[in-house]
């Protein structure tokens, strides 16, 4: 499955139980881990768990199994690897924190040398 299809599934589950704020980046040149994160929060330690679920279930239901989950027990970062999409669902405290967006919005070649 091509990484935008995948991105697609991912937004989707998480818009259908009301994910906020959801942001996807794309890291194809910036990381050979994955080619897009989705970040997204939940309201709660339930919420985010429940958001994480639904994600895992529909890559599921398209053939997509993950390559590993992480911190669905505690559910305050509950990170899905699915390849190609990587998956971020956090409490807003735990997302403002580790601001994610910012330090994948910084390209090797923006961090250059200062002028």
């Amino acid at each position: 499955m091509k990484p935008e299809a995948l991105e697609q599934i991912v937004v989707e589950a998480l818009e259908e139980l009301k994910a906020q704020d959801v942001h996807v980046i794309d890291v194809r040149g910036k990381t050979s881990v994955t080619d897009v994160m989705v970040i997204a929060s939940g309201t709660s330690n339930r919420h985010v768990k429940a958001l994480a679920d639904n994600v895992i279930e529909r890559a599921k239901a398209h053939g997509v199994r993950p390559l590993g989950v992480e911190g669905d027990q505690t559910a305050e970062w509950v990170l899905v690897d699915l390849g190609d999409v990587v998956v971020h669902v956090m409490l807003p405290r735990v997302r403002d924190f580790y601001n994610l967006e910012k330090l994948w919005a910084l390209a090797p070649e923006d961090a250059g040398t200062p002028g």
